[in-house]
């Protein structure tokens, strides 16, 4: 496909012909990109933003047709919240592009540098992954954050959006890849699957060779799947069971106002808390469920949360361990900062976690034992979010232990290889 060419190629008979045609096409693409100064990639990123503030009206109006399809198959609230674009959301997608623009590129970058008694000099430099392919859910911004940062670190992205973003991720692709052809740049760096049949899915995942790595953004059923049937290497995002623990030496007026926060400021997000822990010595607790109740918060507790007030419902099992992305909390008492730490251990997902205490000692324990690809200490969980860490954008929370971990952005999005020089040096 050459760079003038913005619709994808006819659909063949089958989807592994389909993502085979793609990958070969996104390979060449990743080898260009690699070599393309960062000034160059940046004017890309810099069109493709100015292309989808200019299209933002014929972008919308696809947003409108999903969530219109949306309410109609029964989407859940916090989903519709996911989906949904007005002019400023669609302004803070555009602004991202051209924060990750404006961003270092790490691609190139030395790590580290060696000289060896032989005199052999050794050095680490980051590069691209390659062609990363990405399956997600949802939420039409991954289209164009995973778009600008594949780009803006050399690799070029496959992207397979849901059925429920369709029309949204086709309107917001359109628009990038116009960016990228009037700054000559290769479209296929940015490629969107054509077809919602789940085939294409388990095309991706066994296509080995054409695609480096896999990262899915989803719920626990997509994210399964992929680790599942994955055939290449899988970055995992997993759902957010994140915790807020609220220590005995808290502030209660900055306890109050950080659970609430951390809770409604956005129901929809991963980064959203979905357990609160209260020290049995914390002096406030029924404040903090008041003030939740207050915000239009449901609030479940276990059999100490529920005796300090009628608006608790009873917690169930498996409360401790939902990600309800809606306005919603569990609430427990714990046996200070041990129990808080046992009660995470068991039930966090490793996403986010978050200590509210003027105990700094406690603090800097909470902040070492919890083993979260986030930890925080006095500061909403809210703040799970790319953006936020100064990274532009993100592809999603990694919240495995291999490579990335945390926001994913452009050094997440790198490898690194040895360049070794010598002066003719054997080996004896």
């Amino acid at each position: 496909m050459n760079a003038e060419a913005l619709t994808p190629p006819p659909m063949p008979g089958d989807a592994a012909a389909l993502i085979a045609d793609m990958g070969a096409q996104a390979r060449i693409a990743a080898k260009r990109l690699a070599q393309t100064p960062t000034a160059d990639k940046a004017a890309g990123l810099v069109a493709a933003a100015a292309a989808i503030r200019a299209r933002a009206s014929e972008i919308l109006a696809a947003n409108a047709d999903d969530m219109a399809a949306g309410r109609t198959n029964g989407l859940s609230g916090a989903m519709l919240d996911r989906l949904r674009l007005d002019e400023g959301r669609l302004a803070a997608i555009a602004d991202a592009i051209d924060a990750v623009a404006a961003l270092p590129n790490p691609a190139g970058t030395e790590i580290d540098r060696v000289t060896r008694p032989n005199g052999l000099m050794m050095s680490r430099v980051r590069v691209p992954l390659g062609v990363i392919g990405i399956i997600y859910e949802s939420r039409p911004n991954v289209t164009a954050d995973a778009a600008a940062l594949g780009l803006m670190s050399g690799n070029a992205v496959i992207l397979r959006g849901g059925s429920e973003a369709v029309n949204s991720n086709r309107a917001i692709h359109a628009a990038f890849a116009a960016g990228l052809v009037e700054a000559r740049l290769p479209a296929d760096a940015v490629q969107l699957v054509p077809t919602q049949d789940r085939a294409a899915v388990g095309a991706m995942l066994r296509a080995q060779g054409l695609i480096d790595i896999i990262i899915p953004r989803g719920g626990k059923g997509l994210v399964a799947r992929v680790q599942d049937e994955a055939r290449v290497p899988v970055l995992a995002h997993l759902d957010g069971v994140n915790h807020l623990y609220i220590d005995a030496d808290a502030d209660p007026a900055k306890a109050a106002e950080l659970a609430v926060n951390a809770k409604m400021r956005r129901t929809g997000v991963c980064g959203a808390t979905e357990t609160i822990l209260i020290d049995r010595a914390y002096p406030a607790p029924l404040g903090i469920i008041d003030a939740l109740v207050a915000a239009g918060c449901e609030v479940r507790g276990d059999g100490a949360i529920a005796t300090l007030s009628p608006h608790v419902e009873a917690a169930s099992t498996g409360d401790w361990d939902t990600e309800y992305l809606d306005a919603i909390v569990s609430i427990a008492m714990v046996d200070g900062l041990k129990g808080a730490l046992a009660h995470i251990d068991a039930h966090s997902s490793r996403h986010t976690d978050a200590i509210v205490t003027e105990d700094i000692s406690a603090a800097e324990r909470f902040l070492s034992e919890v083993d979260s690809a986030i930890v925080m200490h006095n500061a909403s969980t809210q703040f799970a979010d790319g953006g936020e860490f100064g990274l532009g954008a993100e592809i999603g929370i990694a919240t495995g232990r291999l490579h990335a971990r945390g926001p994913v952005a452009l050094e997440g999005l790198t490898t690194y290889k040895w360049l070794v020089r010598g002066s003719g040096q054997t080996r004896p």
